[in-house]
């Protein structure tokens, strides 16, 4: 087919995804937009502050799965739910992609906002490098921490060829998709459900929620700030290395049973070695406080959030019940 000819097919769905982006910015976000400085980011807020400290929930790489999870979670205590900078309703933030910087931001967001300390920290993924480093530059305002199959420093710098080559796989499909987003495909593929179709358990989720998560992925900037944030993961692993010695805090560490759940694709990535290195990773982490426990979360992949949501519900109630009213 002449390339004028797939050109054209195109025009459709990039006037789809014009029109699709318009109505949606005509819309109120489900929380609120906060001032930092040169940009805004997202800030939902549920629940209210009993007794216990409000949670503050980081998303994985990509992810701003807290959506799932922020109603469950506000019957335990006030919690979150935040957009890093570039996904969801927050702007794009020109400083670099990096623990530190989110960590940082993070602060500023919940002092403009004026949510008080102490917090509990969730992190997942991606998100467990974030939450280490806000514990490091905040001690003071942080009560305990939930890691959901988080990742640790000594792994990621001494990944071996395949995983690297793994790597550039991903970033290499982030950059593809965020081509895909401007062009209307991954609107028009939301449209058609094959998340859904790809990734079954979320058909669990009621619709609202389900709403709130993937409209984030039918946006470039979604795409482009995972591309950025994959391409510092080094810089933030060198980063949260100086995160290491939390003394005594409350620590629930999540595992998965796997990296990937095996399937017919995972015959053509190295599982194997994903599943050795996360092993190491997970021995480290339970280094980081003597208070650390480690619980298994035996029927999920990397995702516990959408495979065994409940298992993080359960990790935060363990947390709380450690720490004095």
């Amino acid at each position: 087919m002449p390339i004028s000819m797939q050109l054209l097919l195109l025009i459709p769905t990039i006037f789809f995804q014009a029109i699709a982006t318009w109505l949606e910015d005509q819309e109120s976000p489900p929380g609120q937009l906060i001032d930092i400085g040169d940009y805004q980011l997202h800030l939902c807020i549920s629940g209210e502050a009993k007794a216990h400290p409000t949670i503050i929930f980081d998303h994985s790489l990509g992810g701003i799965e807290g959506y799932f999870l922020i109603e469950e979670l506000s019957r335990l205590t006030r919690v979150c739910i935040y957009d890093r900078a570039g996904y969801g309703w927050s702007d794009h933030s020109p400083n670099p992609r990096t623990s530190e910087q989110i960590a940082n931001e993070l602060d500023t967001l919940l002092t403009q906002a004026k949510i008080e300390p102490p917090y509990i920290l969730i992190g997942d993924s991606f998100g467990t490098y974030n939450v280490r480093m806000y514990t490091h530059l905040f001690p003071e305002k942080v009560l305990g921490i939930v890691l959901t199959d988080g990742l640790h420093e000594i792994g990621m710098l001494n990944m071996p060829l395949a995983l690297k080559l793994l790597k550039l796989f991903f970033i290499s499909g982030f950059f593809m998709s965020t081509l895909g987003s401007m062009l209307g495909i991954i609107r028009l593929l939301n449209v058609l459900k094959i998340f859904e179709l790809l990734k079954p358990e979320l058909r669990k989720f009621p619709q609202h929620s389900l709403k709130l998560v993937k409209r984030s992925f039918c946006r470039p900037k979604h795409w482009i700030t995972m591309s950025r944030e994959m391409i510092n993961l080094e810089e933030s692993a060198r980063q949260v290395s100086v995160a290491k010695n939390f003394g005594e805090m409350p620590i629930m560490s999540i595992k998965a049973s796997s990296f990937f759940k095996p399937s017919f694709l995972t015959l053509f990535i190295p599982l194997k070695k994903a599943n050795k290195l996360r092993d190491r990773m997970h021995q480290e982490l339970c280094k980081l406080s003597t208070n650390c426990t480690q619980i298994e979360a035996n029927q999920s992949g990397h995702f516990v959030w959408v495979d065994e949501p409940h298992i993080i519900i359960n990790a935060v109630k363990k947390l709380l019940a450690q720490i004095p009213e």
